[in-house]
């Protein structure tokens, strides 16, 4: 099995190239649903979100209001850092659960993806053994962000709430220039997966 984290900041396309990857035949598992699976009504992530955060941030029906959530912690640092100290540890257990599964189902050779939007953030590159990181320059990604209709000042602040290009390029093992079109990102997945399966096929010889 080889353990790949992908990554990359909002608005570089790390989704595109997920959806690649597993097109070739990866095992991708996308931290933002198991973000999304751990704070379902009903469950204790949710019930921790409304305590720390009250109760302006659930729905009338008792589901997460995920913008108003957004609005109070994209716009201070201590209640973002209080969130994520809630949702990570969840998420984290939540995708572990789902790798063995998928081990389970496709053997020692299986590439499994893990898509983690925050992965340079949290100090988490250690934990794959390849850390694969989608990058575009910071204008690129306002562009994006703005074609899909999100206000300029939003996206800063998202985008500022992440790590900066830098600091994911620092635990890039490989990288993914999606600046271009979607032919060339073709192209690059690619020639990637052909270096996945050596390094997994290598990996599943050793052991």
């Amino acid at each position: 099995m080889l353990r790949v984290g992908l990554t990359g900041g909002i608005g570089s396309g790390k989704s595109e190239a997920g959806r690649r990857l597993a097109a070739h035949g990866a095992v991708l598992l996308d931290a933002d649903k198991a973000a999304r699976a751990v704070v379902e009504p009903g469950t204790p992530g949710l019930a921790r979100i409304a305590e720390t955060f009250g109760p302006g941030v659930l729905r009338e029906d008792g589901s997460l209001d995920r913008a108003k959530l957004a609005q109070i912690v994209f716009a201070d640092d201590a209640a973002r850092g209080k969130l994520n100290a809630i949702v990570h540890p969840l998420v984290q257990d939540h995708m572990l659960a789902a790798e063995q599964a998928a081990v389970q189902a496709s053997g020692d050779g299986a590439v499994i993806v893990h898509d983690v939007p925050l992965l340079a953030e949290g100090g988490r590159g250690k934990e794959f053994d390849l850390v694969i990181v989608v990058d575009v320059p910071p204008e690129v990604q306002l562009e994006r962000l703005a074609a899909r209709g999100m206000p300029a000042d939003q996206a800063r602040a998202r985008m500022a709430a992440q790590a900066t290009r830098d600091e994911r390029l620092a635990v890039a093992d490989i990288v993914i220039d999606n600046s271009g079109t979607l032919e060339a990102l073709d192209r690059r997945v690619s020639d990637v997966w052909t270096t996945l399966q050596s390094r997994a096929s290598g990996r599943r010889d050793t052991t």
